[in-house]
């Protein structure tokens, strides 16, 4: 599940956001991006990825892809 980590990390800086302006922009803590993306939490809910998803444009397959 580690794709998620390393694809999120991809979209976010590809669209020349921060951790800190994707947490607010998806109403998600920070500290659960940090996590998401360190791979500290390799299995994070669906809706938050979804709100992941939408904010950098993206579709949850996207992330999810190897």
């Amino acid at each position: 599940m580690m794709h998620i980590a390393r694809n999120i990390k991809k979209y976010r800086q590809k669209a020349g956001m921060s951790q800190d302006k994707l947490s607010k922009l998806a109403g998600i803590n920070l500290h659960t991006i940090a996590k998401i993306e360190s791979g500290a939490t390799p299995d994070p809910r669906v809706l938050t990825v979804k709100k992941i998803a939408d904010e950098l444009g993206c579709t949850i397959d996207e992330l999810l892809m190897a």
